[in-house]
């Protein structure tokens, strides 16, 4: 029988992880690469802080860039991580990112080599031929089921929307998996707030488009703390009672957002205030002294950085003001 993980066996990790943290950018640091004068001297600053150089006028490059360095966050992480799976809840969104890239590619007859991120628990190469060959008896048990029900439904509808709702939904499942295996009430949570920010989402997209509650029913996904026949419930009343039911919720000012996005404003603040929200969840990680929740916590917080330092060097780069790349800026864990 396996030795029972207890929050003690992270003592040390978590020593570590509150270390690491005073690495992570503040915003007075975002800030500086911001208000910097020139895009050498936002690079420098951002070389100051451990990063490579990352070149916004080569966005494949950079991007390449911050994967290696989320790649190698994970790597060094996972070597001392009492328990891997907390670390492969942060890869496995890349199998299945990469899953769609290869059906995608195939239905249009390309090379998905461009599209595919090797950050997953399979390495990108091994899983493009698995799904190219049908030969998926050694992938996670998971994967393989949804990418078998994935090309079937392309197969069957030639829609690639649809097929990558297949596979966002079995991406849940396969999260909600590792979170009940794990028992960690704290990673369940993560879990559950992703799916609700996903719903709520849903919900906003599909009464923007006019679509009625029996579209929406088949794009939402189970398992959030929020349940699926009270979203449906709203969409049924045109979006009536959205307030009433997030308002409560972490999400209420996304859903304020998006009572906004519904009367034809832009879906931008609306779709950064769903991120913030699961970010708000996260950020309780700061107030645990030990056990998988500083772990969790640092992690997303690396993640949210990257997209950040994207938006904000991206930004940059076309000529953006300031106040419209800060207000697209998620919110950030220090």
């Amino acid at each position: 029988m396996a030795k029972k993980i207890k929050d003690t066996d992270y003592l040390a990790i978590s020593a570590r992880i509150r270390a690491m943290e005073t690495g992570l950018l503040t915003r007075e640091r975002m800030e500086q690469v911001l208000e910097a004068r020139s895009d050498d001297e936002a690079v420098k600053i951002l070389q100051e802080c451990g990063y490579p150089e990352l070149d916004a006028t080569h966005p494949e490059a950079m991007d390449a860039a911050l994967a290696a360095a989320r790649e190698a966050t994970l790597a060094d992480l996972g070597d001392s991580a009492p328990d891997p799976r907390y670390i492969d809840i942060f890869k496995l969104k890349y199998d299945y990112h990469n899953v769609k890239a290869v059906l995608k590619a195939g239905a249009m007859g390309t090379d998905p080599d461009r599209m595919l991120m090797d950050m997953g628990r399979v390495p990108a190469a091994e899983l493009k031929e698995a799904v190219q060959s049908g030969e998926l008896e050694n992938l996670p048990a998971r994967l393989a089921d949804a990418i078998r029900e994935a090309k079937e439904v392309l197969d069957t509808t030639r829609d690639p929307q649809l097929s990558d709702i297949v596979l966002d939904r079995w991406c849940y499942r396969d999260m909600d998996d590792v979170a009940d295996a794990t028992g960690s009430a704290f990673l369940h949570g993560y879990v559950k707030a992703q799916i609700d920010s996903a719903n709520l989402r849903s919900l906003i997209r599909t009464l923007r488009m006019g679509k009625n509650a029996d579209f929406l029913n088949g794009v939402l996904f189970a398992g959030g703390d929020i349940s699926e026949d009270a979203v449906l419930a709203v969409s049924a009343n045109g979006g009536s009672g959205l307030m009433e039911l997030y308002g409560p919720t972490r999400f209420r000012a996304a859903a304020e957002a998006g009572a906004e996005a519904l009367k034809g404003g832009a879906l931008t603040r609306f779709e950064k205030l769903c991120d913030d929200a699961v970010g708000d969840y996260l950020a309780g990680a700061q107030f645990v002294p030990f056990g998988e929740a500083p772990l969790l916590g640092y992690l997303a917080a690396r993640e949210t950085e990257y997209t950040n330092l994207r938006i904000l060097l991206l930004g940059r780069r076309m000529g953006l003001p300031a106040d419209v790349i800060r207000s697209r800026l998620r919110a950030g864990y220090v």
